[in-house]
């Protein structure tokens, strides 16, 4: 189970209980430097960290299990799940409201007033960087309780820059650390949507679908936002991941 952008292994606090009691065995690590007191000032070195270290570090976590997993991902780490599956690191992938490999862009207005507070500032690509309470409840918390988004937000720890710039300005990025081969993913792959998500749309959502037809199941839930990990009815959509990871395994 992999995080996204700001996040650490509480993200999956939901999902690890409802599918340890489906019998399955959860692995949910945190990405490099994510592993901080979210009051605390984030290491340098977070800044420059590339999409790639973090897959190099999952990979070397799978490397260690006795079984090639289910890679399951949220947002960017559905992005880092894809390029796991595109090294043969899994058994079947589960993409949650997933970011975008490069050639599917990921701008439209909502998801560009989603980042707006971190790319109006100059050189955001090298320096960690860190959403407003606000921008976060637009972008991530939109269909969450509003008693909930603080405590969720104040969960939350600095993002690498350099990754962060390497999936909305794929184009810019020689070593093109968000590409996916398509060809080289052997493994059926569920991805999930949300009708009301305003930083990973669901129009957008689709298209990554459909870059791996005929492997991939889509599948869009109304009356929901980005946090599909959490926020109200998230169960429903656990349920159907579960009944997809039968069906596959049958």
């Amino acid at each position: 189970m992999i995080h996204g952008m700001w996040g650490g292994s509480w993200c999956w606090d939901d999902y690890k209980t409802f599918f340890e009691k489906k019998g399955y065995h959860c692995v949910a690590p945190t990405l490099r430097y994510h592993d901080i007191n979210p009051m605390s000032q984030p290491d340098s070195m977070l800044g420059t960290t590339s999409l790639i270290d973090y897959v190099d570090d999952l990979e070397k976590e799978i490397l260690q299990l006795d079984t090639k997993p289910i890679v399951m991902g949220h947002s960017m780490g559905g992005l880092l799940a894809q390029i796991l599956g595109s090294r043969n690191l899994a058994k079947s992938l589960v993409l949650l409201t997933p970011a975008p490999p490069s050639g599917i862009t990921s701008f439209s207005p909502s998801t560009v007033k989603s980042f707006w507070g971190i790319f109006s500032k100059w050189g955001f690509w090298e320096t960690p960087n860190h959403q407003m309470f606000d921008d976060a409840v637009y972008s991530l918390l939109n269909l969450m309780p509003t008693d909930q988004q603080k405590t969720i937000f104040d969960k939350f720890v600095y993002e690498s820059g350099r990754a962060t710039a390497e999936i909305g300005f794929y184009f810019l990025d020689q070593n093109k650390a968000s590409s996916v081969d398509a060809s080289k993913i052997k493994c059926p792959i569920l991805v999930v949507s949300g009708s009301e998500d305003r930083i990973t749309p669901a129009n957008m959502v689709e298209k990554i679908a459909k870059k791996y037809e005929p492997l991939s199941t889509y599948k869009l839930f109304e009356n929901h936002g980005h946090w599909v990990i959490g926020e109200p009815g998230w169960q429903e959509i656990a349920n159907y991941v579960s009944e997809w990871l039968d069906n596959i395994s049958n």
